[in-house]
């Protein structure tokens, strides 16, 4: 048995990550960092692209914290605060943090498309679609 601190670092070069993950409707999930591709055990990240005007179904990610770095485009992140839509405009270098459970939804309103950088508090990619933002969540017990 190997030590933990003599175990290798995994490389995952650009144009090698897999879309082989759970999706939304309206992006496209890529994973870099997970439990398929390097065997990590509590961090999935990865990138997820949006197309030009479009906008992805509500969803959430579990008990998973989600942060987000905009590498370009710009998306619009949407949730639900009462019974009100809250929407946050963001641009290239932005980050945004999304707490676990929360329905949320991407949008891209321009004509360019929005990739960003994506990194869970899971090694997976936990996604669960929603009919609405105001859906009921089941919060697992922890």
């Amino acid at each position: 048995m190997t030590d933990a601190w003599h175990r290798p670092i995994r490389h995952v070069k650009a144009g090698e990550t897999s879309a082989d993950t759970s999706q939304t409707t309206g992006m496209t999930r890529h994973e870099g960092i997970s439990a398929a591709t390097v065997g990590s055990s509590r961090l999935w990240m990865g990138e997820t692209h949006v197309a030009a005007r479009t906008n992805s179904g509500d969803h959430h990610h579990g008990s998973a914290e989600t942060a987000i770095h905009v590498k370009s485009g710009h998306p619009v992140f949407v949730f639900a605060d009462g019974d009100r839509e809250v929407r946050i405009e963001t641009g290239p270098g932005d980050y945004v943090f999304v707490p676990p459970y929360v329905p949320h939804r991407e949008e891209n309103p321009t004509d360019e498309p929005a990739v960003v950088v994506i990194a869970r508090s899971s090694q997976e990619g936990v996604v669960v679609n929603l009919p609405s933002l105001w859906s009921p969540v089941e919060i697992a017990e922890s």
